[in-house]
């Protein structure tokens, strides 16, 4: 152990108290251990970073306005903007956050569905707000979890998925605005996760995925009049499909999947024949996500190259690629045509601009700006960029990571920040957190895709699971020794964090390489594989299974209890900050109660901080702004040895 993380944790020891000694303050909705306040200087140049906004592309309006969700309150709400650059008239006021809002084809149906829970408990409900009244209506049971509406061509029905039947598995549902829960007709009964994607022309058949794992899903076409349902494009091996949608006969599906190759291509698919033709041929990156004009003749679709996104558009009735406009490098989202096929909305953010909603409008060819989020007052081009690294793992497997730096020769401390999913991926997006991170402490920020992650291919995607766990865990190893081999890097100052899986993984990398980190933080963290998939809600936990192999199989449990942080928590020598929200039906509050005792039978500091209105992380302002100034403190005091001053 070297000698300045030596000092830093008697200092911690010294500050927290002796062993066991927990003290236990409520805060509102928020449940403190061992935490110290927070000096108002720390949270003064923070809340500047904390008060940036963003906006995101929800749905278009027939009238040809867009509604948008953003924040100006505590929670993200919907709104509504006329025209570019408009005032953004908000529409829901509720404390718990609107997740989206969707727009019925038809104009005569004056409102939209939306989708919201509560504390962050992901049973979501949906709503039917209505523009004459600004009154909502549940549309739902209010208990079971339900996905966002999928509208008929005429805009008269929407289908939805929903868990009312047993709690565990997903039903297709076909409804109208104006009917209660009670007369919503159910159109295939499920087993495990199935959703609605896509309605026929003639608003006869619906396009459903059963989602079983990233790498293994099946798509088919169900006739609503009978209920026999059709597989699309059957294969023997498994299929990790993505986006899916009819073209304009009927005839043909539009697909998204990845047989034959490492990446999800863009495919045209004839039902009957079967005949099959490639829309992305050539560009050796996953296709993300598609839409199609209301007339389906125009497509538009977004791929991942590297984590970062690029826009493709065709004329699907002439068989032409068309003209797209320049985007700035950086992320892109939440496709949508205008009705009238006229333009294309989008979701725009790039590492100096947060998510904001531009319209591309085709005649013209002009990308016109409808948003333009609060940035705090800051300056957002002196934000960093990330530069793209990459690594040698122990196996030879090159590891790819983005890498944020402070102004300045060094050496710098370190946060390592590690993803959730598994099957997910650092990507060079807007984070005024990272910002605060690097201008405000100094630090580099490094956020590796170890193996596991999306975006580079399924046998990459697929090198950590089941008994392979821990050879991610190993990645983290790896990127240790590379910064000790970089001299702008104080490899003597290096903390971990991380959520979800990330909080797992920075478990698991304080279990191996404490001797090499100062610290770490576990937001919503998995502490025991087998006690999590034990008690993480029922609809989610055969998805689950399929990543991180299955609890009830004596091997694999076996294996689980071997690599689990809890049952090696002796090994976690250096001080640790952990947060949970109590109603996260992903990752339970137990995960994180769990270690936060194991660890504390060490003798070393542990932070805990517990969100009683919250779930699968910090969704409401308050508890978000404390979390970040906590985080920002602990650092601080890691990388500075000064906690007990």
């Amino acid at each position: 152990m070297s000698l300045r993380k030596l000092s830093v944790l008697v200092l911690l020891t010294l500050a927290c108290g002796a062993a066991g000694a927990v003290e236990r303050v409520e805060r509102g909705n928020l449940v403190l251990e061992n935490m110290p306040e927070i000096p108002p200087a720390l949270t003064e140049r923070l809340e500047q970073y904390q008060n940036t906004r963003s906006a995101g592309f929800a749905s278009w309006l027939n009238d040809g306005g867009i509604l948008v969700t953003t924040r100006f309150g505590d929670t993200s709400q919907v709104h509504r903007v006329s025209q570019p650059l408009g005032a953004r008239y908000q529409l829901t006021f509720f404390p718990e956050p609107v997740s989206n809002a969707s727009v019925p084809p038809d104009p005569e149906l004056n409102g939209f569905v939306y989708s919201r829970d509560v504390g962050g408990n992901e049973f979501y409900q949906l709503y039917w707000f209505d523009f004459a009244s600004g009154e909502s209506t549940l549309l739902t049971d209010g208990k079971s979890r339900n996905t966002g509406p999928a509208w008929s061509n005429r805009g008269d029905r929407f289908a939805y998925a929903s868990t009312r039947r047993d709690g565990r598995n997903y039903d297709i549902y076909v409804a109208s605005p104006q009917q209660g829960h009670d007369a919503h007709r159910m159109v295939l009964e499920g087993e495990g996760l199935w959703v609605p994607m896509d309605w026929s022309p003639s608003d006869d058949r619906l396009l459903v995925i059963n989602y079983r794992s990233i790498t293994d899903s099946k798509i088919f076409v169900v006739d609503l009049e009978s209920g026999e349902k059709t597989q699309v494009f059957p294969q023997d091996e498994p299929v990790g499909f993505g986006g899916a949608a009819f073209d304009h006969t009927g005839d043909a599906v539009y697909v998204i999947h990845d047989h034959g190759g490492e990446f999800k291509q863009l495919y045209r698919l004839h039902l009957e024949s079967g005949k099959s033709t490639p829309l992305s041929a050539g560009i050796p990156w996953d296709v993300s996500s598609l839409a199609l004009t209301r007339d389906r003749t125009r497509l538009a679709f977004v791929t991942n190259e590297g984590g970062m996104s690029r826009l493709y558009m065709r004329d699907v009735k002439r068989d032409r690629e068309l003209p797209v406009p320049d985007l700035p490098v950086g992320l892109v989202g939440g496709l949508a045509f205008k009705p009238d096929g006229h333009a294309l909305a989008m979701t725009l953010n790039t590492p100096q601009s947060p998510s904001d909603v531009f319209v591309y409008e085709f005649t013209g060819r002009k990308l016109v700006r409808w948003t333009e989020s609060e940035v705090g007052g800051l300056d957002t081009s002196e934000f960093p960029v990330p530069g793209l690294v990459s690594f040698e793992s122990f196996d030879g497997l090159e590891v790819p990571a983005w890498l944020y730096l402070p102004q300045g020769e060094g050496p710098h401390p370190v946060i390592i920040q590690i993803h959730g999913g598994p099957e997910a991926q650092s990507r060079p997006g807007f984070s005024s957190t990272y910002a605060y991170w690097v201008n405000e402490l100094g630090a580099a920020v490094i956020s590796p895709n170890v193996r596991g992650s999306s975006g580079y291919g399924k046998s990459y995607l697929q090198l950590d699971n089941g008994p392979l766990r821990e050879d991610s865990v190993k990645d983290i190893g790896a990127l240790l020794e590379w910064i000790e081999s970089r001299p702008d890097l104080d490899a003597e100052r290096v903390i971990v964090y991380g959520g979800s899986y990330g909080g797992y993984m920075v478990l698991a990398s304080m279990m191996h390489f404490d001797e090499r980190l100062l610290g770490g933080v576990s937001i919503v963290g998995i502490s025991s594989f087998a006690t999590f998939l034990e008690n993480t809600e029922a609809y989610r936990r055969d998805l689950r299974r399929a990543e991180y192999g299955d609890e009830r199989d004596p091997e694999m449990r076996a294996i689980m209890e071997r690599i689990s942080p809890l049952n090696n928590a002796d090994k976690i020598r250096s001080p640790l900050f952990v947060a949970q929200g109590y109603n996260d039906p992903r990752v339970p509050y137990t995960e994180s109660e769990q270690i936060v005792a194991a660890v504390r039978d060490n003798g070393v500091p542990v932070w805990y901080l517990l969100a009683m209105d919250e779930g699968h992380g910090f969704a409401k302002k308050p508890n978000r702004d404390y979390f970040q100034a906590a985080t920002v403190m602990f650092f601080r005091q890691l990388f500075a040895g000064e906690l007990a001053e």
